[in-house]
């Protein structure tokens, strides 16, 4: 399935919504994606929105002013839920007729009956919250530079291991520590053995870090036991979103064998709060990566023409960090790395297929992130323990304050968006986190 670049991407497209149309909006009316709200400071239950601008149409009020009477009404019901679960349950037609409707509604030529203010929200005035009620969640290690370069701190000799160009590689994450953009982040503790110490001990991670990737979820799921095919594949995925994956490298370290990571993954992933449909990235889709001649091709059920042809996104991706020295001096947030996701070895459908291959029933609403993306390119590592080769080559901040690890009161920010020319560009907006001191206890 590939999505066709229709009106709604024209690039000379304009909205009433007059923040919509600045160059530099991560939400012009040719994205249009999915999220949920509510007022800030509120505890008042969730609303679909859309982001427009720096505006959220709030899908409720529209329901409420009737203009979201020519839709199914099974599609107006949806619209109404607290979370994404069941726009996404009905597939991604029910979500393609809905984006383009609003793509209709939001023209400039099309002001609506009613006045901005009953169906408009300022993203300013508005708590983001996590956009569906996550069941499960999974984290692939999709991109090959960055499992070379970790592999290559461990195992200097043997940094890729046989398996990893046949088999996307995958660990089962912890959905309840799924958090949205904005989330404080608690520093964990855990047990952590220095090379030079006899035993463990139990304590803070002093090697705190971020992971810059993307998830998508999933739509419509599968019954228990019938795989996805790889044709088939991207009817299954409803949108993305940026995830960090926080990751302490200390506890990971002595944890992770022989089952891989547990503890020091579980403690927190932070998503952004926007879901970009797949039909918005329609004109950034790009080939597969190109596996040089020497790698194997992938499996039979991992391969399909289309998917090689245009299983790829162009999506442009960074990570930034604040200080807290840095905010009280009302500095601009330092960019630590920019890479790019065309770089991933697996796409998602590839991930998605493999991950039902075995007859493992997804289901609507499951999380599943990318791993790590980092490029072949200095400056294009997704992570601190890249960067710093583990911590041995500080980054230095525009205070003169050196990171190996991240610090108590450093701010995380991730952002993605993709750039073409003769389109609009479409944006995933941010995930945030700040780093708070460890938690009382033990």
């Amino acid at each position: 399935m590939t999505d066709a670049i229709d009106a709604t991407h024209d690039p000379k497209l304009r909205s009433w919504v007059t923040s919509a149309n600045q160059k530099d909006t991560d939400f012009p009316i040719q994205n249009l994606p999915f999220g949920v709200f509510r007022s800030r400071g509120s505890a008042e239950p969730g609303r679909i929105g859309v982001a427009i601008g720096d505006r959220i149409l709030d899908l409720s009020r529209c329901y409420g002013a009737g203009l979201l009477q020519e839709l199914p009404e099974q599609l107006q019901t949806a619209c109404l839920a607290p979370n994404l679960n069941s726009l996404m349950a009905m597939g991604r037609g029910a979500g393609s007729l809905l984006r383009r409707y609003l793509s209709q509604l939001l023209r400039i030529d099309r002001q609506p009956p009613v006045p901005e203010t009953e169906i408009l929200v300022p993203m300013s005035g508005a708590e983001l919250l996590l956009p569906a009620r996550i069941g499960d969640y999974t984290d692939f290690y999709a991109s090959i530079f960055h499992a070379t370069n970790v592999g290559k701190l461990f195992r200097p000799d043997n940094p890729l291991l046989p398996n990893y160009k046949y088999v996307p590689i995958a660990y089962h994450g912890r959905a309840s520590s799924i958090v949205p953009s904005g989330t404080s982040i608690q520093r964990p503790q855990g047990q952590k053995k220095k090379p030079e110490d006899s035993i463990p001990d139990f304590g803070p991670s002093q090697m705190l870090d971020y992971e810059l990737e993307v998830g998508f979820f999933v739509g419509v799921g599968n019954e228990l036991g019938h795989p996805i095919s790889i044709e088939r594949s991207e009817e299954h995925i409803f949108g993305l979103c940026l995830v960090n994956d926080w990751s302490a490298r200390d506890i990971q370290a002595w944890e992770y064998q022989p089952l891989g990571p547990f503890l020091s993954k579980s403690f927190a992933t932070t998503i952004s709060p926007w879901v970009v449909t797949l039909e918005a990235l329609a004109p950034f889709r790009c080939p597969a990566f190109c596996r040089p001649q020497t790698d194997p091709q992938p499996l039979p059920y991992l391969f399909s023409v289309q998917n090689a042809g245009f299983g790829g996104i162009d999506i442009i991706l960074e990570v930034w960090i604040r200080s807290a020295q840095m905010r009280q001096a009302n500095m601009q947030p330092f960019c630590l790395s920019r890479g790019s996701f065309q770089q991933m070895y697996w796409t998602l459908a590839q991930m998605l297929v493999h991950h039902a291959s075995n007859g493992c029933n997804l289901r609507t609403g499951d999380l599943i992130a990318t791993g790590t993306v980092s490029g072949a390119e200095e400056g294009s590592q997704g992570c601190l323990l890249e960067i710093t080769q583990r911590g041995l080559q500080p980054v230095k901040l525009p205070t003169g304050e050196l990171r190996s690890f991240l610090a108590d009161g450093d701010e995380v920010i991730l952002r993605g968006y993709c750039e073409k020319a003769g389109y609009a560009r479409v944006g995933f907006g941010e995930c945030r986190g700040i780093i708070l001191p460890k938690s009382e206890g033990l």
